[in-house]
């Protein structure tokens, strides 16, 4: 098995969690429109997973990086840059008190973040697909040398 390969699995896993994280914390706020859920036990959901979901993606950006592929790290920069001026400006937790003014922003910027990790997941899921192939195609060839 190649490095490229698992290095795509790792990617494929790492982006699953991520939009998993995601939709979870849409359905939460889903859940807080319809009062099925109270503020503070929404926004107390929603802000544990927050910390992980940062360090997760800045994980990702740096692998992106760290392996060469510059495609993928410039899409990624972006929303690690976001995430850092939340985190700077102090906005990245949900407020218990704001929540219900702030609860269509916090819909949208979920919807685009789970909008975002679906194209990452399919532009992971090619290459991931790709890298098989070439792994594959390249024992078959090393044994009909031999």
């Amino acid at each position: 098995m190649s490095w490229d390969l698992i290095f795509w699995i790792i990617c494929f896993a790492i982006d699953l969690g991520l939009l998993a994280s995601t939709f979870y914390q849409l359905v939460i706020l889903t859940d807080l429109e319809a009062d099925y859920i109270n503020p503070f036990e929404s926004s107390s959901r929603i802000n544990s997973l927050v910390y992980p979901e940062f360090i997760v993606h800045g994980v990702l950006c740096a692998l992106f990086l760290l392996t060469w592929h510059w495609f993928l790290f410039l899409i990624t920069l972006p929303m690690s840059a976001y995430f850092v001026m939340l985190f700077l400006k102090r906005k990245h937790l949900v407020d218990v008190t704001e929540v219900f003014r702030l609860l269509n922003a916090e819909k949208r910027l979920r919807k685009l973040k789970l909008a975002f990790y679906l194209g990452l997941l399919v532009i992971i899921i090619f290459r991931l697909t790709l890298s098989a192939f070439n792994s594959l195609t390249n024992e078959e060839d090393a044994v009909n040398i031999f």
